[in-house]
């Protein structure tokens, strides 16, 4: 057990994305002394961003990593601390309440969930096996390794749309499949991805079958409207298809909607009193920067509003 764990937590944040850090911040300026336990990744999906041009006051835009740097030093300048560890447990049935960690065991008197979404996977063969050796779901991560080398990237939505351009740094030709017959994403990413003279587009279309030998080499595609199916040659392919939320912790003591994200109202609350949750674990909708830290902010803030009428 922790030095810090010891003691009960007014508020403990689990999660360290934009929605974390900016829910750490409020906390600590309402010198709740909150903890924020990071998780595998701190900063979340933002933290593996090229490039964020649509957070305010950054009209250059900025990258993600600094981005998060700066959320985590504003956050600690009023007092939060940031621990590097990830939660194995939680125990929701009274107050305070319990969370265990692979570095010890909490207790808190209120609980902030910004646990954010991973990745969906396509789930055909050959996705697993080549993970890494030419399949990936990070561009900004993975995209230097493809220099001059043509890839497929399969998505419709903005993430599909900003990853792709960004791959155009690097590729030959960048081939977006979607599976429907028109982008789901805004129309500023839109008309650049098809003004750009590496991308091209193949619509009403799938992945069935990622190929290779020891690396990708190949892929096979299916038409949803035909039937028709080929097999393309590509040296890479970039999954960009949704997320899932990170809400196994707390299954059975949260309420969750049907693709298993958080059901929380405008204030910020879970169906469970003194727990509050912010971010994309609560936002199966926008899944944008400057609204996980505005959703962390208010939670933070409910969070105050809270522990005042419980005192």
């Amino acid at each position: 057990m922790t030095e810090s764990s010891q003691n009960t937590l007014q508020c403990l944040i689990i999660g360290s994305g934009p929605a974390g850090l900016s829910a750490a911040l409020y906390a600590a300026r309402a010198n709740l002394n909150p903890i924020v336990l990071s998780g595998m990744d701190l900063g979340g999906q933002v933290s593996k961003t090229d490039a964020v041009d649509n957070y305010p006051g950054f009209p250059e835009g900025i990258d993600g990593p600094e981005l998060v740097s700066l959320f985590q030093k504003q956050a600690e300048r009023f007092g939060a601390e940031i621990v590097f560890d990830s939660v194995t447990e939680v125990d929701l049935s009274k107050r305070p309440f319990k969370v265990t960690t692979y570095g010890g065991e909490y207790l808190a008197e209120s609980l902030i969930v910004t646990t954010g979404a991973s990745v969906r996977e396509l789930g055909v063969p050959g996705e697993t096996e080549f993970t890494g050796r030419g399949v990936s779901y990070c561009a900004t991560c993975d995209g230097h390794f493809f220099q001059e080398k043509d890839l497929i990237v399969v998505g419709g939505g903005d993430s599909a749309l900003k990853e792709g351009i960004f791959l155009t740094r690097f590729a030959k030709s960048v081939t977006i499949v979607h599976r429907r017959d028109e982008l789901r994403g805004g129309v500023y990413l839109a008309n650049k991805a098809k003004e750009n003279p590496k991308i091209n587009f193949i619509w009403d279309t799938v992945v069935t079958e990622i190929i290779g030998d020891g690396t990708v080499n190949s892929v096979r595609l299916k038409n949803k409207k035909t039937g028709e199916e080929e097999v393309r040659s590509m040296d890479g392919v970039f999954i960009f298809i949704g997320h899932i939320p990170n809400t196994d912790l707390f299954k059975g003591q949260l309420e969750m909607d049907e693709n298993k994200y958080l059901v929380v109202d405008k204030h910020m609350h879970t169906s469970l009193p003194g727990v509050f949750a912010a971010g994309e674990v609560g936002d199966p909708h926008f899944q944008q920067v400057v609204i996980s830290a505005g959703m962390g902010a208010a939670a933070a803030m409910e969070v105050v509003e809270f522990l005042e009428e419980e005192s």
